[in-house]
């Protein structure tokens, strides 16, 4: 499974947005996932497409949909957007290009 770790609300939880979890942010914004890729890169992006995927990588991640959406009400609704953006990008160019590779130690 294609994860992105990172701190969330509470602390570090994991999101993939596996193939369930893009048929179903496909469904809820109406567009498929290259063009809602394209949209947030080009900063076209509406807000609930933020909510969206931080919370379905969540269940995606392996959280219980009741607890992701607890988290994202929490701490994707009504934040700020420098807050949520960066996120929401990093869960879907995860799934886009992969895993990060990770940064060789000296």
């Amino acid at each position: 499974m294609i994860t992105h770790t990172a701190f969330f609300g509470d602390g570090p939880h994991s999101f993939a947005l596996t193939d369930p979890m893009i048929a179903e942010l496909e469904r809820l914004t109406g567009i498929g996932i290259g063009a809602l890729y394209l949209r947030l890169v080009a900063a076209q992006f509406h807000v609930a497409d933020l909510v969206a995927i931080i919370h379905l990588g969540l269940i995606g991640g392996g959280l219980a949909p009741e607890a992701a959406m607890r988290l994202t009400d929490t701490y994707a609704r009504n934040r700020p957007m420098a807050e949520t953006f960066p996120l929401a990008l990093d869960i879907l160019d995860v799934r886009w290009g992969g895993a990060a590779p990770q940064e060789a130690t000296a």
